[in-house]
């Protein structure tokens, strides 16, 4: 989507809006984005009294986890966006748009009035670069291993994203091609940058990249 102002909104700023309007009728109730979504959204998830859940990225796998707790929305930055509040539990892009009409109907202003006030972030799209397709699962459980070895806060629930004062850096493998995922986050431009030179130096340590820098292409 893009407001008014050629703001554009990816999923996760969206499934923020949606979260308002579904813990209205669901309130305390589990809302899934997965790994790749901004902590903006699970933040803000959980300040309007929600739970918020990240989980595996992939189809099948995040509505397997709506399933399990019972959620009324789930998300994937892709664009996945999953309804089970007043719908079937399953993406579709029309249900979607509609949804957001409806919360546009009842704002007082433009689209860009139900983003405001939310933490402007800086972030990298989702950034893909091929790696050989015979250690592409390889390369992650490394990274873990040297992130225990530092004491580094880090997540393991799908590939790695390690956490930071100012943001987080995560590296995944990808389930349907030989590439890695990656995808940087933070409060300021300049950690936005030291955070994608830790995940590049990082990567760097189990596979060389040769100089190549995929986070400034």
């Amino acid at each position: 989507m893009v407001d008014e102002n050629g703001t554009i909104l990816r999923c996760d700023i969206l499934m923020t809006i949606y979260a308002r309007q579904v813990l209205e009728t669901h309130p305390g109730a589990a809302i899934i984005g997965d790994i790749k979504c901004s902590q903006v959204m699970f933040d803000e998830i959980n300040k309007m009294g929600g739970k918020a859940v990240i989980w595996k990225t992939g189809h099948s796998l995040i509505k397997a986890k709506m399933a399990e707790m019972n959620a009324p929305l789930a998300g994937e930055l892709s664009g996945h966006i999953f309804f089970a509040d007043k719908y079937y539990g399953y993406d579709d892009a029309l249900y979607c748009g509609i949804r957001l009409l409806n919360a546009l109907d009842s704002a007082k202003g433009g689209l860009s009035s139900l983003t405001k006030g939310l933490p402007v972030l800086h972030n990298t799209p989702e950034i893909r670069f091929e790696v050989p397709e015979e250690i592409k699962f390889s390369l992650v459980p490394e990274m873990i291993e040297n992130a225990k070895a530092t004491g580094t806060t880090y997540s393991d629930i799908d590939g790695i994203r390690v956490s930071a004062d100012d943001g987080w850096w995560l590296l995944r493998p990808s389930n349907t091609q030989n590439a890695l995922v990656g995808r940087v986050e933070s409060t300021s431009a300049a950690g936005l940058k030291r955070l994608s030179d830790m995940a590049l130096n990082e990567l760097n340590k189990v596979y060389d990249l040769n100089g190549q820098n995929p986070f400034e292409e």
